[in-house]
């Protein structure tokens, strides 16, 4: 644990609420404003969950600049801004610092892909554009590569890189990583059923696909684990692990537009080639959101 996380509890990967036109920014309001409302911790803009990839420069930049505003200081502000350009992820880490983010969020190069070596000289350049510090987004599923424990370690020395939202599945790395990295970085859960199993690592929390329906659940997880009651907060990790798994039975964010539609939000609507739930799919995430008492 660093001296000063980023943020400690659960960070809503947030959605993106969108139509045919565009950006929804009257939904979008109002998801922050519930977010907030409910005493998140972090917000992340732009991210995996919130279509960043389909975000052009204009309404990603937009996008950040409306959240800020918005949130206007309520909770932490995590604008995501990794590519697979290096230049571009530069280019809009300095806008989004600018634009008031408190921190950044940096996904692995997608595609191109690199070697361990070519990490670690990518995230030093973003890291030292920036004047906001950053978090590492590690998603093999998703880019094709993995950021190594011994990688971890040396990006961790780097003053503005401050955390690591891990989500390579994996135990035994997460565990090797907590080992090298020591106090220098945080680590966080980038998958709603292992955050427990992360916590108990030294872990400062979770960036969260659930808390989009449930942050208040999702935010009690963390809550009872920092207050001592490591088996309540092992019991919610159980309760709550059949809806986790149905916000991932199909590409996210598929499922949680779906769910976030249903509890009145926003539009299901996705861009391409993103498209809605599946009927079957779709029933069982509701029938489960139904259980928790959500809609």
């Amino acid at each position: 644990m660093t001296d000063k996380p980023i943020f400690r509890g659960v960070a809503t990967a947030l959605i993106t609420p969108m139509n045919e036109r565009g950006v929804d920014y009257d939904s979008f309001a109002k998801v922050i404003d519930w977010q907030c409302e409910q005493g998140i911790n972090a917000l992340v803009i732009a991210g995996t969950t919130g279509e960043g990839s389909t975000l052009d420069d204009a309404e990603h930049k937009a996008v950040v600049d409306f959240a800020v505003k918005r949130i206007a200081g309520r909770c932490v502000v995590i604008a995501a801004t990794g590519s697979n350009d290096t230049r571009y992820a530069v280019q809009l880490s300095k806008y989004c610092c600018d634009a008031g983010a408190d921190a950044l969020l940096l996904v692995t190069p997608y595609y191109n892909k690199t070697t361990q070596g070519g990490l670690i000289k990518m995230y030093e350049t973003i890291a030292d554009a920036s004047s906001k510090p950053v978090i590492l987004y590690n998603v093999p599923s998703r880019t094709g590569i993995n950021i190594e424990p011994e990688t971890y370690e040396k990006l961790s020395y780097h003053p503005k890189i401050n955390g690591i939202k891990e989500a390579n599945s994996n135990i035994s790395k997460i565990v090797h990583t907590a080992q090298l990295v020591g106090n220098r970085m945080d680590i966080y859960s980038g998958n709603d059923d292992q955050i427990v199993p992360i916590l108990s690592m030294g872990g400062q929390g979770v960036i969260s696909v659930l808390s989009n329906p449930m942050p208040r659940q999702t935010m009690e997880i963390c809550e009872k684990f920092f207050a001592g009651d490591v088996k309540g907060a092992a019991e919610l990790q159980c309760k709550y692990l059949p809806l986790i798994n149905a916000l991932f039975c199909e590409t996210n964010p598929i499922p949680v537009k779906a769910a976030m539609s249903a509890m009145g939000f926003c539009e299901d609507y996705l861009r391409l080639p993103l498209v809605p739930m599946e009927k079957t799919h779709r029933e069982k995430l509701f029938a489960l959101m139904k259980e928790q008492g959500v809609i």
